[in-house]
């Protein structure tokens, strides 16, 4: 049965349809794909091309390994907290003693969150599969201190901020592109965000016309933000649908282009001012460590889940590669989101189908729409939950009017100040989406083996990465590459 994906209080997700009894591995296969190839996949052409094709080339394979890597990293945190739950059960039953576990948070930070027992791991022999769905926040509330479950906090938060940025612009700009019909000889790549929009107004300038949509955008999504609203399965299925459908025209009619001689680009090998928004929009489009738990979990046969998920990242690196090459070497310029090169009117449109032209150029309206009030609604959860941690109950205006405003009111400023999709992925991508992506898991399986370390030996869904050093490769490489980020955003506009 299909199930539709939330991510819930924690930065995880949550089933919102039944899942029924579970589905089978190719299902999750599935799933999986449909997670990550998103939204985010539309910014991949214009950042591929901006650091030039072999360069690309290196840095998506690399970064497509260090995902699976950390994925791997979040199975083996998955299988050990399933362990630990069934510890704590067991240990709890044999001594007739309450002796649960508790995941609340702990005031001493000196010591551990959870009190070490009277048993061994190595006696009760608890079972690892993963039958029990346990979200990166719960883990974070079992592993981590007081400190780490706050920078978790602002981790998942700042990324969710990001997101609804991206969102806010990504919708309106879109509409904006589609609506104006201002052209005067000029293509596209001439039109700047001060000339006018429409003829008949030319006091409204195209960079008017994008606030405009951004507050109708808002005003119409925003208020779901201070209610609760859930995916329905087959919501799930028609954007999944339309989702296929799209990205395999946009990968068929650049082909046909360049069958026919028409592709006249010729994109540079390497370009390292390109690399840091490739970084981000790379770890962007490769994400869904987030939302694992409720991927995974129903899975009935999870034997083999580790080759399942590698296939699924070799696909999804093959389907990028082929969307992102017939791109660069089919368009000379690509919009910061790809499907706007096919929007009526467009001198780089792929081509002269209006329905097709639409129907690209409209498709990430469709399919954002659907997912803003989830993430608001996830973002205002994530904001109360910080809260309520470290200060107590709160009053139910905070709860109901004051985290649901700061969960909107600060995309909406950005939104508003600009529209350069690609700085915004690439800035999420590169600052709190390498936190989620590879710093979290890193810890949270550090943490957890060396919480299991009774049992010895090897268990159930261990990480083919077991060795540590992997660890501090994964979290030295996600310094590296925040520092060079930063560093070449400094140096860009200084």
């Amino acid at each position: 049965m299909m199930m539709a994906i939330e991510r819930n209080e924690h930065g995880g997700t949550q089933a919102l349809t039944d899942s029924g009894n579970g589905y089978s591995r190719l299902v999750g296969f599935v799933y999986v794909f449909n997670l990550i190839v998103g939204t985010g996949a539309l910014t991949m052409p214009a950042a591929f091309r901006e650091a030039g094709w072999l360069l690309s080339l290196i840095i998506v394979i690399v970064l497509a390994f260090m995902s699976y890597l950390t994925l791997t990293f979040m199975i083996e945190a998955m299988a050990i907290s399933n362990a630990k739950i069934r510890f704590y059960d067991i240990v709890s039953a044999t001594s007739g003693k309450r002796n649960s576990l508790d995941t609340s948070l702990n005031t001493d930070e000196t010591q551990p969150l959870i009190p070490k027992p009277k048993y061994s791991y190595s006696e009760v022999k608890p079972s690892f599969e993963i039958t029990e769905r346990v979200e990166m926040g719960t883990m974070a509330s079992m592993y981590f201190n007081k400190v780490g479950l706050l920078l978790f906090h602002l981790c998942i938060i700042i990324y969710l901020y990001g997101d609804l940025a991206i969102y806010a612009a990504a919708v309106p700009k879109t509409l904006r592109d589609v609506a104006c019909t201002f052209e005067l000889n000029y293509t596209s790549q001439n039109l700047t965000d001060s000339d006018p929009c429409w003829p008949s107004s030319p006091n409204v300038s195209r960079m008017d016309a994008y606030r405009i949509f951004v507050a109708c955008f808002i005003l119409l999504l925003g208020p779901f933000t201070f209610f609760n609203v859930q995916k329905t399965k087959y919501l799930q299925i028609m954007t999944s649908l339309a989702r296929w459908i799209a990205f395999l025209m946009m990968i068929i009619l650049a082909s046909i282009w360049l069958a026919q001689g028409k592709g006249q680009s010729t994109p540079a090998v390497a370009r390292i001012a390109g690399v840091p928004n490739l970084f981000g929009v790379c770890v962007y489009s490769f994400m869904c460590h987030h939302s694992l738990p409720s991927l995974v979990t129903p899975i009935k046969n999870k034997r083999h889940i580790m080759p399942v998920l590698a296939g699924d990242y070799a696909v999804i690196l093959v389907f990028y590669l082929i969307l992102n090459f017939t791109a660069i070497f089919a368009l000379e310029d690509i919009e910061d989101l790809y499907t706007l090169n096919f929007k009526p009117r467009s001198s780089t449109s792929l081509t002269d189908i209006v329905p097709i032209q639409y129907f690209l150029a409209l498709f990430p309206v469709f399919t954002i729409s659907t997912s803003f009030p989830i993430i608001a609604i996830t973002l205002r959860n994530n904001l109360i939950a910080m809260i309520t941690s470290y200060f107590g109950a709160v009053h139910g205006y905070v709860s109901k009017i004051i985290c649901p405003l700061l969960a909107i009111i600060p995309p909406l400023i950005v939104s508003m100040t600009t529209n350069q999709l690609q700085y915004l992925v690439g800035f999420t991508g590169s600052y709190a989406g390498a936190g989620i992506q590879y710093v979290i898991p890193a810890f949270l399986v550090y943490l957890a083996r060396k919480d299991i370390l009774a049992i010895g030996g090897g268990y159930l869904h261990q990480s083919p990465f077991s060795h540590k050093s992997w660890v501090i490769i994964t979290v030295i490489w996600a310094l590296i590459c925040v520092a060079f980020v930063t560093t070449n955003y400094i140096i860009s506009y200084s």
